[in-house]
Formats: C-alpha cells, structure tokens, sequence
C-alpha cells in the first residue's frame, strides 16, 4: 500500500472540510462536489508543498491499446512504365 506523509493526510483533510462547507473550487473555478476529487486536489496541494505523496499512477490502458493498434504493411513494389 502507499505510504502518504503527515501533511499529505492534513490537506485531504482541509480539503474535504472545504468541500463540505461549500468553499472547494475547481481549478476553473467551478464548486467541488466530488470527495474523490476533493482527495486528489488536497493530495495535489501537498505534492506542490514537498509533502510526501506517492508518484500519479499512469493508465495501463494506453500501452495494451497501442501494441494492437500497430500493424506492419508491406508495400508493393510498383514496376516503372516503359515510355516508347
């Protein structure tokens, strides 16, 4: 499991009080509603600040999806036209 430091802890915390209260904005200054995306707004406040905050994990998805996607084509060899 990941480990989170003090201060990651304490702005989930005032992040989610904010929410709460109604305070909470969105970075386009649109009122938070979600409490997963008021966790990850607090986690990304402590990360800025030098808090201990495990790295983002990337979507697995994107590289399973790009494998299939590659096709090898060969292309056929066009002979010249003879010009009388």
């Amino acid at each position: 499991m990941a480990k989170y430091g003090k201060k990651a802890g304490e702005k989930v915390e005032e992040a989610l009080h904010e929410m709460h209260k109604g305070d909470l904005k969105t970075g386009s200054g649109k009122k938070v509603t979600s409490k997963k995306q008021a966790i990850a707004i607090g986690l990304s406040e402590a990360r800025s600040e030098g808090g201990k905050v495990p790295k983002k994990e990337t979507s697995k998805k994107t590289g399973a999806r790009k494998s299939t996607t590659k096709k090898t084509t060969k292309k056929k060899s066009v002979a010249p036209k003879k010009s009388e």
